[in-house]
């Protein structure tokens, strides 16, 4: 099993669309096993986007993330990071599918709702800056049979 994490972003929390978002992904399959809802600190904002320091954009992701509140939501299933990759789309809006969250639901640029984990390097960087260690969950539920099947063995 795979985890990552999604963010949504305080355009998402003020338009009332975090239950939607996670709901999208609990339709697909992934198990929430962390939720958060947190006003970002800014040294937490910088540390999260400590990739992109130095950018032309950097400042503005840092404003738009500490702007209000943002729900922190952690993911669990197989190949969960390529699911909510799926799931988000592209990061401009008006060029992301219908059918995806940013398809569907998004604005433009920044306001593009969600943040989510590309690699399985960044889920593990994001999950341990966003979840204390033990805050994340684990369980099973009982439709993960259904959701989760066992491959067959290969001869």
């Amino acid at each position: 099993m795979e985890r990552t994490l999604v963010l949504v972003k305080p355009d998402g929390v003020q338009r009332g669309l975090v239950g939607e978002i996670v709901a999208r992904f609990e339709r697909k399959g992934l198990k929430p096993v962390g939720l958060r809802l947190l006003t970002v600190p800014r040294e937490m904002a910088e540390r999260h986007y400590a990739v992109h320091a130095g950018k032309h954009f950097y400042a503005g992701l840092v404003e738009f993330i500490t702007s209000g509140p943002v729900a922190a939501i952690a993911l669990e299933g197989p190949d969960a990071i390529a699911v909510v990759r799926r799931l988000v789309r592209s990061t401009m809006p008006n060029e992301a599918e219908p059918g995806t969250i940013r398809g569907d639901l998004g604005i433009s640029g920044l306001r593009n709702l969600v943040h989510a984990s590309d690699a399985p390097e960044t889920a593990d960087f994001e999950l341990a800056l966003w979840f204390e260690d033990g805050t994340l969950l684990n369980y099973a539920r009982e439709i993960d049979a259904w959701i989760v099947a066992e491959e067959p063995a290969r001869t």
